[in-house]
């Protein structure tokens, strides 16, 4: 039996546990590492820290489905809806912009990350937090994965889905067995950030404002505002309401090299602008995403790079096709059909 190891809890790396463990449930055990404390990736569900119940979308927000892809991808989108985990989103949108005509825009009404958890359920897989890897080498056949902490496991095939670069930044051998053009074409790769803050109440406080989801285009920092608990189709009268905004692209870049705790004081002020008269919240959060969105994804590897065949190591991610749903679907698809001829 093959040990695999899939690094990143997002949404490419649960669902390619899931779909190995479909296709080879009897030839593949199965073990994945994130660095954070929690699944998700950028598909984040966060908590407040005052209340657990109350929960905001800090990365992806809803899912848009275009024709094409909701009939490729039709399997995907049957399973989450059968089981609750993607519903219709039927509230008030203002200015978003129409991708094509005939798409469909889901919402997860138990967070983004509910979608990331289910594929991980299915997967059966060992899951492990706050597992950082750090060095990856070849030896006697095998992968030796370093964590933090100087801590090494082997396995006979590893699959990194983090954003690209940082399969870059990682150490050990691995790196000298990459050839020069695919070196060339990872460092090509491109990401935009941006920084995302959720603003967390107590029930019963209302924000009153007619729309669940607005985008903005007239303010240098914010871009995007969702009232969460209205965008997920929630009984908006015992919903402890959440508000997140994401700020521009531009903003991003400007501010990425600062701390959090010294920009969220320039999004509130920006949100006031925006907002006036926003209640207080009883708590927020701030996150920085350095790799927010795909902007030049790896070219000429639709899908995955397979860095090494035997023994293999492959990787995948949005990075080698587009930030959505389904350029997910599309590049775990790929990695399942590289480990398949591969195991």
């Amino acid at each position: 039996m093959s040990r695999v190891l899939i690094v990143g809890a997002g949404l490419t790396g649960s669902l390619c546990a899931c779909l190995l463990r479909r296709e080879l449930a009897n030839n593949v055990h199965i073990v994945l590492w994130d660095k954070a404390r929690g699944a998700g990736g950028r598909m984040a569900t966060s908590r407040s820290t005052n209340d657990s119940v109350c929960t905001a979308d800090l990365g992806a927000q809803y899912i848009t489905a275009t024709p094409y892809y909701f009939q490729k991808h039709q399997s995907f989108y049957e399973e989450l809806l059968t089981h609750n985990i993607l519903k219709p989103l039927t509230a008030t949108v203002e200015g978003m912009l129409i991708k094509e005509e005939g798409s469909l825009n889901f919402v997860s009404p138990c967070g983004v990350s509910s979608i990331v958890r289910h594929y991980l359920k299915e997967s059966a897989a060992e899951v492990f937090y706050n597992y950082h890897v750090t060095h990856i080498n070849l030896k006697n056949n095998k992968w030796e994965v370093y964590r933090k902490g100087s801590i090494l496991e082997y396995f006979d095939a590893v699959v990194l889905t983090m954003p690209v670069p940082q399969i870059l930044h990682l150490q050990g051998n691995f790196l000298q067995l990459i050839d020069e053009t695919q070196k060339l074409k990872l460092e090509a790769g491109s990401y935009s950030s941006r920084y995302a803050l959720g603003l967390f109440y107590k029930a019963g406080v209302q924000i009153d404002v007619p729309w669940a989801v607005k985008y903005i285009t007239n303010n240098p920092c914010i871009r995007f505002i969702s009232i969460d608990n209205k965008k997920r189709n929630l009984d908006l009268s015992s919903a402890e309401p959440a508000v997140v905004v994401h700020t521009s692209v531009s903003f991003g870049a400007e501010h990425l090299e600062k701390a959090k705790e010294d920009v969220e004081p320039l999004i509130l002020e920006e949100l006031e602008k925006v907002l006036p008269g926003l209640p207080k919240p009883s708590s927020t959060k701030c996150q920085k995403w350095r790799y927010s969105q795909v902007t030049q994804p790896v070219q000429d590897c639709p899908g995955q790079m397979t860095l090494h065949e035997e023994p293999l190591l492959v990787c995948g991610g949005d990075g080698f096709t587009h930030s959505s749903f389904d350029g997910c679907i599309k590049s775990a698809l790929r990695v399942l059909e590289v480990l398949k001829s591969n195991l």
